[in-house]
Protein backbone atom coordinates (compact mmCIF):
# COMPACT_ATOMS: atom_id res chain seq x y z
CA UNK A 1 0.00 0.00 0.00
CA UNK A 2 2.62 2.90 0.80
CA UNK A 3 4.57 1.89 -2.27
CA UNK A 4 1.81 2.91 -4.31
CA UNK A 5 1.53 5.83 -2.29
CA UNK A 6 4.74 6.55 -3.24
CA UNK A 7 5.13 6.10 -6.99
CA UNK A 8 1.11 8.05 -7.01
CA UNK A 9 3.16 10.83 -5.28
CA UNK A 10 6.12 10.92 -7.47
CA UNK A 11 4.36 10.56 -10.43
CA UNK A 12 2.13 13.75 -9.47
CA UNK A 13 5.32 15.66 -8.38
CA UNK A 14 7.28 15.20 -11.90
CA UNK A 15 3.86 16.04 -13.32
CA UNK A 16 3.30 19.14 -11.81
CA UNK A 17 7.00 20.00 -12.56
CA UNK A 18 6.48 19.35 -15.84
CA UNK A 19 3.23 21.57 -16.42
CA UNK A 20 4.55 24.34 -14.37
CA UNK A 21 7.91 24.49 -16.92
CA UNK A 22 5.77 24.06 -19.73
CA UNK A 23 3.05 26.91 -18.56
CA UNK A 24 5.47 29.32 -17.53
CA UNK A 25 7.42 28.89 -20.76
CA UNK A 26 4.59 29.74 -22.74
CA UNK A 27 3.69 32.60 -20.38
CA UNK A 28 6.83 34.13 -21.31
CA UNK A 29 6.95 33.39 -25.39
CA UNK A 30 3.34 35.14 -25.19
CA UNK A 31 4.82 38.19 -23.22
CA UNK A 32 7.35 38.28 -25.85
CA UNK A 33 5.03 38.16 -28.64
CA UNK A 34 2.85 40.95 -27.35
CA UNK A 35 5.62 42.82 -26.63
CA UNK A 36 7.11 42.22 -30.35
CA UNK A 37 10.28 41.21 -28.92
CA UNK A 38 12.72 39.20 -30.87
CA UNK A 39 11.62 35.03 -30.56
CA UNK A 40 14.13 33.54 -32.58
CA UNK A 41 16.31 32.78 -29.62
CA UNK A 42 13.89 30.33 -28.66
CA UNK A 43 14.28 27.97 -32.13
CA UNK A 44 17.35 27.97 -32.68
CA UNK A 45 18.38 24.45 -33.61
CA UNK A 46 22.04 24.78 -32.25
CA UNK A 47 22.75 24.71 -28.41
CA UNK A 48 23.47 27.72 -26.25
CA UNK A 49 27.04 28.43 -25.30
CA UNK A 50 25.38 28.64 -21.63
CA UNK A 51 24.03 25.44 -21.55
CA UNK A 52 27.35 23.77 -22.47
CA UNK A 53 28.65 25.81 -19.75
CA UNK A 54 26.14 24.32 -17.13
CA UNK A 55 27.12 20.98 -18.16
CA UNK A 56 30.69 21.57 -17.54
CA UNK A 57 29.75 23.49 -14.16
CA UNK A 58 27.77 19.73 -13.00
CA UNK A 59 30.83 17.61 -14.29
CA UNK A 60 33.59 19.65 -12.53
CA UNK A 61 31.84 20.07 -9.09
CA UNK A 62 31.02 15.71 -9.32
CA UNK A 63 34.59 15.26 -10.06
CA UNK A 64 35.62 17.32 -7.63
CA UNK A 65 33.20 15.93 -4.97
CA UNK A 66 33.91 12.32 -5.73
CA UNK A 67 37.88 13.14 -5.42
CA UNK A 68 36.87 14.47 -2.52
CA UNK A 69 35.17 11.64 -1.40
CA UNK A 70 37.78 9.69 -1.84
CA UNK A 71 40.24 11.53 -0.27
CA UNK A 72 38.17 11.19 2.90
CA UNK A 73 37.85 7.63 2.72
CA UNK A 74 41.59 7.66 2.93
CA UNK A 75 42.49 10.09 5.17
CA UNK A 76 40.04 8.54 7.76
CA UNK A 77 41.57 5.45 7.30
CA UNK A 78 45.13 7.25 8.22
CA UNK A 79 43.48 8.73 11.13
CA UNK A 80 42.09 5.43 12.50
CA UNK A 81 45.80 3.78 11.64
CA UNK A 82 47.49 6.44 13.06
CA UNK A 83 45.61 8.37 16.29
CA UNK A 84 43.64 5.14 16.54
CA UNK A 85 40.04 7.16 16.68
CA UNK A 86 36.90 5.01 16.21
CA UNK A 87 36.78 4.09 12.88
CA UNK A 88 33.08 5.53 12.25
CA UNK A 89 33.73 9.00 13.32
CA UNK A 90 37.09 8.89 11.49
CA UNK A 91 36.08 8.06 8.39
CA UNK A 92 32.43 10.42 8.07
CA UNK A 93 33.89 13.37 9.42
CA UNK A 94 37.47 13.53 7.08
CA UNK A 95 34.77 12.31 4.00
CA UNK A 96 32.40 15.32 5.05
CA UNK A 97 35.57 17.55 5.09
CA UNK A 98 37.05 16.70 2.16
CA UNK A 99 33.75 16.14 -0.09
CA UNK A 100 33.21 20.35 1.61
CA UNK A 101 36.55 21.44 0.07
CA UNK A 102 36.19 20.10 -3.00
CA UNK A 103 32.48 21.57 -3.40
CA UNK A 104 34.67 25.27 -2.49
CA UNK A 105 37.29 24.36 -4.97
CA UNK A 106 34.33 23.70 -7.55
CA UNK A 107 32.46 26.86 -6.58
CA UNK A 108 36.11 29.18 -6.98
CA UNK A 109 36.83 27.24 -9.76
CA UNK A 110 33.56 28.31 -12.05
CA UNK A 111 33.43 31.45 -10.72
CA UNK A 112 36.61 31.73 -12.88
CA UNK A 113 35.51 30.27 -15.23
CA UNK A 114 32.35 31.82 -15.86
CA UNK A 115 33.54 35.31 -16.09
Amino acid sequence: MEVSIVFISLFIVVFGIFYMHYTTRHKERIALIEKDKDVSLFYSDRPTRAASQVWKIIILNLALISIGVGLGILFGILLVAITGMQEDIAITASIFLTAGAGLLIGFFVTKKEVK
